[in-house]
This record gives C-alpha cells, sequence and structure tokens, in this order.
C-alpha cells in the first residue's frame, strides 16, 4: 500500500473532480486540478436567519469558497430555505453545507435548499451509546442491511437534486457497531466511510468527497494516509477528494499549530483538495490560518524531485517512535533512546532567554546548537558512517525541502543499519529577511511536526522565528500539539456552531484562567454531545453542554455529573480534578 507517490518528492494526488453549486455562477470544483477550496462554519443558532446571512457574508468577504451550517432538526433544516433565500438576493452565491447529525429526515429536508450535505457516518443511521455487543457475520450483515435502507434515500435525492455529499467520519464519534468489531481506530474510521461509500457506488452517485477528522493530529494523519491506500487499493476509480482538518483544535498559537501539523503534513505530501482550520474563534480567524498555511505548502516543498526509492524509515499508518540510542546532550540533558525530544536553541537566543529564565521553568533550552556533537549530512549523496554515538542532522543547504531531507537521512541510516539520534530543524536555510511571526509558526509546525508524526526526531531546533522568546516557546508547542510531551494544561476545544450550548470562547478563557499551570492535564470543552465523549476518550476531564444553561462533566469518555448550572459549572469541574488527585494550586 502507499499513500503517496513518495516521501522524498511532492506531487498532488490526482482525484476525481467534485461539482458543488454552478460553478459558472458561485460555485466550486473540488479535487482534480483545482486549488484547494478554504472553508469555515458559521458558530450562530440556524435558526437565526439574519445572523446567519451576516456571518455567511462576513466569511466570504474574507475569503471563504463553502460555507457550512449546521442543522440539527428539521425545522432547521427547513429554515435554510430563508437563509440561502436572502443570500442569493444579497447575489451571495457561495456554497452552503448542512451539517448533519443523527436526523436522516433533517438531511431529506436540507437537500431542497443547500448545495452540500454532510453525514456522519457513525452516527446519520447508527447510534453511540458506549454499549458493547459482539456482531456475528450474520448480524453485522443485518446492520449494513438496515443502515443501506436509511441512507439510499439520501444518495438518490443527491442524484435527483444535483448536490454533492461530504462522508465525514469523527475519531469521536464512531458508532458501538464499528468501534466493536474494528475499536477505536484508524482502521474503523475508514471502514465506517466505506460503508456509506459502497452505497454511493451501488446507485451510481460519485459526486463526493471524504473526511476523516480527530482532535489529534497523528491520529487524523494515520488515518487520510490510511484511507488513500485503501482507495488506491480498491481501484483507480475510488480517487474520491479530501477534506481535511483537525477537529476541536482550540484557539490561538495552540489551535494553530495542531491544525499546521495535521493539515499542513498531508498537504505537503500531495493530499487534500479542501481545508477547515477549526478554531474556537470568530470564523473569520480560520480563513487567514487556510490562506496563510496553503501559502507556504509550495515553499516547502520545492524542489519537486524524487530524491530515491528507498523505503521509508517509518511505517505510514502506525506510529512508533524511530529506535534510536540514547546520548548525552551535555551534563545534565540526554536525548533518544525513551529520553523526551529536546530543545535546542542556537547561542544567540540561548544569550537572549537564558536571563529570564528561572531554573524551576518548564520552557527552557536544553542545549545549545553550536556546542553539540553533532555531525551534519547531506542524505543525497552517500553517507559514510561507523558510529552511533553521534548526533546527526541535515546540512544545511541540501537541496531537498526539509520534510523530504529528514525522511531520506532517517532511511539512509536505517540502511546503513545506525541508530543515530536525530536532530530536526524547521528549516535549511536561514532567511535574508526575517518572517512573519504567523508564517514562521506555520512552517515550522508543519515541518517539524510531519516528522514527529513520523515517529522521526530526537531533538528539534526552531530557526525561522527571529524573536528569542517566541522561538524557545514556539519548540515547546509544536511538541505538546504533535504528543510528544507535556509541559502545560492540554485543552481539546470545539469551534462554536449552532448547536453549542454556551459561549464557547467565554467559556473556554474562564476554564483556561483556572485550570492552565496544570502541567499534564488534558481538558475537553464541547459545546454539544455530538463528539463530546468520543473526542474525549483520552481527556482528563470533560466540560459538555448537556442542555442550554446545563453542563455534563466527565471523566475521560464517562458523565459523572449531569445538569449543573453554568454559572457553577467551572468551579465544579476545578473540584472534580481535585478530587482525583489531578489539582495543584497555581
Amino acid at each position: 500500500m502507499r499513500y503517496c507517490e513518495s516521501p522524498y518528492s511532492y506531487r498532488r494526488r490526482l482525484t476525481r473532480e467534485v461539482v458543488i453549486g454552478d460553478p459558472a455562477n458561485g460555485g466550486v470544483i473540488v479535487g482534480g486540478q483545482h486549488p484547494v477550496v478554504m472553508q469555515s462554519m458559521l458558530t450562530c443558532d440556524t435558526m437565526d436567519t439574519a445572523q446567519c446571512v451576516q456571518q455567511t457574508l462576513e466569511l466570504v468577504a474574507v475569503g471563504c469558497q463553502i460555507v457550512r451550517i449546521t442543522a440539527p432538526t428539521v425545522k432547521d433544516a427547513a429554515n435554510l430555505e430563508h437563509i440561502v433565500a436572502e443570500l442569493r438576493r444579497r447575489d451571495c452565491r457561495v456554497p452552503i453545507v448542512a451539517d448533519i447529525h443523527f436526523k436522516p429526515e433533517a438531511a431529506m429536508e436540507a437537500i431542497k435548499w443547500v448545495e452540500v450535505i454532510r453525514v456522519n457516518p457513525g452516527n446519520y443511521a447508527d447510534s453511540k451509546k458506549f454499549a458493547i455487543k459482539e456482531y456475528t457475520d450474520a448480524q453485522y450483515l443485518e446492520e449494513l442491511e438496515r443502515i443501506e435502507e436509511k441512507f439510499t434515500p439520501l444518495v438518490l435525492a443527491c442524484k435527483q437534486w444535483r448536490r454533492a455529499l461530504r462522508i465525514g467520519t469523527n475519531h469521536g464519534s464512531l458508532s458501538d457497531r464499528i468501534m466493536n468489531r474494528y475499536g477505536d481506530t484508524p482502521l474503523g474510521m475508514i471502514e465506517s466511510a466505506l460503508e456509506f461509500a459502497r452505497i454511493c457506488r451501488k446507485h451510481d452517485f460519485h459526486n463526493f468527497k471524504f473526511s476523516m477528522k480527530s482532535s489529534n493530529p497523528k491520529v487524523m494523519i494515520e488515518c487520510y494516509r490510511l484511507l488513500v491506500a485503501r482507495l488506491e487499493r480498491e481501484g483507480a476509480d475510488w480517487n474520491y477528494p479530501l477534506h481535511l482538518g483537525v477537529t476541536e483544535a482550540g484557539e490561538g498559537e495552540d489551535g494553530r499549530i495542531k491544525s499546521a501539523i495535521g493539515i499542513g503534513s498531508l498537504l505537503a505530501d500531495g493530499l487534500g483538495d479542501t481545508i477547515r482550520v477549526s478554531l474556537t474563534e470568530d470564523s473569520p480567524h480560520e480563513i487567514e490560518v487556510c490562506r496563510d498555511l496553503l501559502a507556504q505548502i509550495p515553499v516547502l516543498t520545492r524542489p519537486e524531485r524524487s530524491a530515491c526509492d528507498l523505503p521509508p524509515a517509518y511505517d505510514p499508518y502506525h506510529f512508533q517512535r524511530r529506535a534510536a540510542r540514547e546520548m548525552a546532550l551535555s551534563d545534565r540533558v540526554k536525548c533518544g533512546g525513551t529520553q523526551l525530544i529536546r530543545v535546542v536553541v542556537t547561542r544567540e537566543v540561548f544569550n537572549r532567554v537564558a536571563p529570564k529564565i528561572s531554573p524551576r521553568a518548564d520552557v527552557k533550552p536544553e542545549a545549545i546548537y553550536e556546542e553539540l556533537p553533532l555531525l551534519e549530512l547531506d542524505p543525497t549523496g552517500e553517507i559514510a558512517l561507523d558510529q552511533d554515538d553521534r548526533l546527526v542532522t541535515v546540512k544545511d543547504g541540501t537541496n531537498l525541502p526539509a520534510i523530504a531531507a529528514f525522511r531520506l537521512l532517517a532511511a539512509r541510516l536505517k540502511q546503513l543499519g545506525r541508530s543515530n539520534p536525530i536532530l530536526l530543524k524547521d528549516t535549511l536555510k536561514i532567511e535574508a529577511n526575517p518572517l512573519e511571526s504567523k508564517i514562521a509558526r506555520l512552517r515550522a509546525s508543519v515541518v517539524l511536526g510531519a516528522l514527529l508524526a513520523d515517529g522521526i526526531g530526537d531533538a528539534i531546533l526552531v530557526r525561522g522565528e527571529a524573536d528569542a522568546d517566541k522561538s524557545l516557546k514556539l519548540a515547546f508547542n509544536i511538541l505538546q500539539a504533535a504528543g510528544c510531551r507535556s509541559f502545560k494544561t492540554d485543552y481539546v476545544a470545539c469551534p462554536s456552531c449552532g448547536r453549542t450550548l454556551f459561549n464557547l470562547q467565554a467559556v473556554t478563557a474562564r476554564i483556561k484562567a483556572r485550570t492552565n499551570h496544570l502541567k499534564g492535564v488534558k481538558i475537553a470543552i464541547m459545546g454539544c454531545i455530538v463528539n463530546g465523549p468520543g473526542e474525549m476518550a483520552d481527556a482528563d476531564f470533560g466540560y459538555v453542554g448537556g442542555a442550554p444553561g446545563k453542563i455534563n462533566l466527565y471523566v475521560g469518555k464517562k458523565a459523572i455529573k449531569f445538569n449543573i448550572p453554568e454559572a457553577e459549572a467551572v468551579e465544579r469541574l476545578v473540584d472534580l480534578i481535585r478530587e482525583h488527585g489531578k489539582w495543584v494550586d497555581p
């Protein structure tokens, strides 16, 4: 199986074209040779027609090309008629997506008014009750027949109305049936989506795309890679386009880094035809990040040439950290082996930040680049290496993109039977003019995040960010977002939508103010139940909207406290953290 033509050279995956609306009149084509399409989602109540229209116009004004609106009930779906009619009256032709969970009848209403229907196979015809049941093959087949019976009317309606479909699997909302056969795995996500795709194909309907979203970038990357490999194995005509996104990415720098790791690394491998950056912020901010991220991919993938035909040194479909020999970076710090992935800085950065850092600080330099016992290699040529006790890196100026160069270095070391630890760099060329911080952040996140998701790297060096303090912080934030280190509280926070039962931005700010000193604790903040329990499976605690003004609190994916008044809920969350021994005073 393969997920891209080569891990060492860039070539965009050629997909079918999915037509969304009338391309001659404001619609778009996703896939084929067309540019990657940017999209976002409204945060307001779908029954508030005026607000939905206003938010849509604001998104279109900043370049959004597809707008998604949640339709939790038939009543909401019916109101899409009024929203779309008013947008068209104002000469706004942007395609609208109806986001459907749980309610097939809402999809059947929405399809009359919008260009795309998004369905989640985990809850469109299935349920999630965290029930444990063993299915015989006959019982499993019966369930598939039941799903086909529920889903086929929508497929036929899509053909009739000339609509597009997004088959959007979420890591947090796999059905009990899928969970009990495949587990909470990328394979389960893919099988869930393929079941629905086969029903589409049975009726000769092909105007659909896939998404495989997770709040964990590593899981998300594995899912898309495995999906593409499976589609290629199914046959050449299974080349459906992909919608990329890291769900519940959060806000601020953390949300942008997490999104850049997941989306950017796949784009750099040539995968992805439309993207959404999910931030717990006002929706127009997402489009700015989409645009900036897309602009970095050509820079980070040149030159576009095949380096070699060596098999990769990593398993693209199962994360495993590359085995490396442990070695000392200084008297107090080691890397490789089972050591943490270390943060290296230049002497210049160290001189600037060291006087301001206390000895007990979690964010501090762990080695100085110029003082390391470092061997710089050009992996495009022959490597003569007869020892494992040297830290190695790619030589500056090597004529390969950084991601390809470090992958090739790891492959060369594997070919030689060497287990030298590897220092990753975010760039192999120092720009003549300093990069804007938001661009440096995205580039470093894509390069380092992609390699860390491959399991490559024992230390990292950020040089693209000119500001010393930001550079150091960025390195640690990338490691946290990639799941490699935990030096602060980790938040999984969904973007708002019409289903949200509280003000996500305000509540997230309140929770962070009370808990952001809890090193190593992961807290999920979910506006509703759609993805809550599933996406919180690896979170320690969860804050989930259960009803208007009422909050449910979770430990892991299990609800512990119900219907807490919103005014009390943050402090009750603190009490729950305290009860489970994870609280420390700030």
